[in-house]
């Protein structure tokens, strides 16, 4: 499961979601402002609080809106 960690207004969090949209891949969104134990998992998967981060294993993500890696990540 592809998991997108975000937060309100937020553009680049916005365009990584309507990315994968267009790609068809399913995603579910953790926003990191709204719940404390996503914003523990963001933390202790990236070490910051930055976002977008999208996972697709819990282990290797990218961090960032960034067509090229996003499409390593997940086989596109």
């Amino acid at each position: 499961m592809v998991k997108v960690y975000s937060i309100h207004n937020c553009p680049w969090c916005d365009k990584v979601k309507k990315y994968l949209k267009s790609k068809n891949v399913e995603f579910a969104e953790h926003n990191i402002e709204d719940n404390s134990a996503d914003a523990d998992a963001c933390y202790k998967l990236t070490g910051d609080t930055a976002v977008p981060v999208i996972t697709a294993d819990d282990k290797e993500y990218v961090l960032g809106f960034d067509k090229a890696k996003l499409d390593v990540l997940l086989g596109l």
